[in-house]
């Protein structure tokens, strides 16, 4: 099994949601977060007085899956979340070593 994360845009979420729902992706989990990478925030005016915004706006997707499915679910993600301009966001590709569903005690891809 593994675990893709994926830090995008988070007006981009939908299309990626609706890319992994239609590879056959049932379960994601969704955070809301803030960070930048290359592009290091901006500045921005506000009343006249200019700040530096360190921190974007992003959204981090997490879904567990089978080996089998990690290329196609990658190639949607991106697919899906590219605007082709800065700041478009990373996908970590990692290995789940178990996984076990509370309620029924299903264990591995069962319980994914």
């Amino acid at each position: 099994m593994k675990k893709i994360e994926a830090i995008i845009k988070p007006f981009k979420l939908d299309e990626v949601k609706e890319a992994l729902h239609e590879i056959g992706l049932q379960g994601i989990t969704v955070t809301e977060a803030k960070g930048f990478g290359r592009q290091k925030g901006h500045t921005e005016l506000y009343r006249g007085a200019e700040y530096v915004v360190d921190f974007l706006p992003k959204v981090k997707i997490e879904v567990v899956l089978e080996d089998n499915q990690v290329e196609r679910a990658v190639e949607a993600i991106q697919q899906a979340a590219r605007t082709g301009r800065i700041g478009d966001g990373k996908i970590f590709v990692t290995n789940v070593e178990e996984a076990i569903r509370i309620r029924t005690g299903e264990r591995g891809g069962e319980a994914i």
